[in-house]
């Protein structure tokens, strides 16, 4: 069998959970099948991987871009058995390869146009252009891949002509043999944290999504013994950034222990900040599943996090964590009825859990477990075999 995975995503151009998703996924699948990469970007010196750079100019809008670069990919699809397509951005691709070919089309949904609006103030009309590449790729779709149960349901509500039966859920992963605690005090000065003190670390975009305003709310509200380490990047726009910035420059102002890293770090230095927190937290407002939340586990941290979306299909409460209760308006865009009650909440809760040095190591032991149990991308990848078959039978 050989499959097409079509994405925007792929090492070593990955910023989110979806281009996490698709590096372990393609790893494990490749022991079982041919696997042919095809994604956006420069040149990969990976066998089977073809990267397809932009088409139009840079000031294309997002989305004409993504048409574009798929129609790039069309003609080297033939041949193919299945086309598996991971995001928006490579949905058209695999819809028009579906079509030109005569290819069965899997997507894996890792998040929905119509519960993100806010992506409207990133792409500007092309957010009416990317919720129709979507929706016109789910309806014709030969199977749907949710990343969790919250998301499945999501997708039946978001497109009621999809048929239940085509929508399969198999959850994320996490990699545990490259996912470990990790102990190294060299990074931790390198980014002017204290060994000494308590820290929580946020690990994520700076995006709508994550809740990361409504987070520095919260932190405003915590002992100020505790260290907050924001790993936060790629902001969506710069109004978003302006907003981050203008926060944590007050909380900075008001007291020490804020430390803000914008850059990506590598896997070594971001497990060793992962590691030494006691608590990672994840207040976001739409998460289909959160891959981060597996990747904190699975270096032994306890989580706090929002109950949201599949979050707690995989933080269990009062197991590997705990989950912050929050009503949001059912308008898509997850937004909080009350924010500062949510902020107060989720200040609450992280106060309780990062002031008890010993439950939170027990949830972090409990967390890694989890992780490894029921987490393993050999598992995914044989779910989404299944897949594969049942839409080619």
């Amino acid at each position: 069998m050989r499959v097409d995975l079509l994405t925007k995503e792929y090492p070593p151009a990955i910023y989110g959970g979806a281009g996490v998703h698709v590096a372990e996924l393609t790893k494990a699948l490749r022991k079982k099948i041919d696997v042919q990469v095809r994604c956006f970007g420069e040149d990969r010196h990976e066998p089977n991987t073809t990267a397809y750079p932009d088409v139009l100019p840079s000031t294309a809008n997002g989305a004409s871009q993504a048409m574009a670069v798929g129609l790039s990919m069309l003609e080297d699809m033939a041949g193919a058995d299945i086309l598996h397509s991971h995001t928006w951005y490579a949905n058209s691709a695999g819809m028009l390869g579906a079509t030109l070919h005569d290819i069965p089309h899997v997507l894996t949904a890792h998040s929905l146009e119509p519960l993100r609006p806010w992506k409207a103030e990133q792409l500007g009309g092309g957010y009416r252009l990317s919720s129709w590449i979507e929706e016109e790729a789910y309806r014709q779709a030969a199977g749907v891949i949710a990343v969790s149960s919250q998301m499945r349901l999501d997708i039946l509500r978001a497109y009621p002509f999809m048929d239940p039966d085509r929508v399969h859920v198999v959850r994320n992963g996490i990699d545990t043999t490259q996912w470990v605690p990790t102990r190294d005090d060299e990074v931790l000065k390198r980014y002017g944290v204290d060994p000494n003190r308590p820290a929580v670390i946020f690990v994520g975009r700076i995006t709508r999504q994550k809740g990361l305003s409504y987070f520095l709310d919260a932190v405003a509200l915590l002992d100020p013994q505790v260290q907050v380490v924001f790993c936060a990047g790629a902001p969506d726009t710069a109004q978003i950034k302006a907003e981050v910035e203008q926060k944590i420059a007050r909380l900075q102002e008001a007291r020490d222990g804020i430390v803000w890293i914008e850059q990506m770090l590598p896997r070594h230095e971001l497990m060793a900040l992962l590691t030494f927190a006691r608590v990672f937290v994840c207040p976001s407002v739409y998460e289909p599943l959160g891959i981060v939340n597996l990747e904190a586990m699975a270096c032994g941290t306890a989580v706090v996090a929002t109950h949201t979306g599949g979050i707690p299909e995989v933080v269990s409460e009062g197991v590997t964590g705990r989950l912050v209760p929050v009503e949001q308006l059912t308008d898509g865009t997850g937004t909080p009825l009350h924010p500062d009650q949510f902020a107060r909440d989720f200040a609450t809760v992280l106060s309780e859990v990062v002031a008890d040095e010993e439950l939170c190591e027990e949830y972090g032991a409990r967390g890694r477990a989890r992780a490894i149990g029921e987490f393993s991308w050999d598992s995914i990848a044989d779910q989404t075999l299944d897949v594969y078959r049942a839409v080619s039978s």
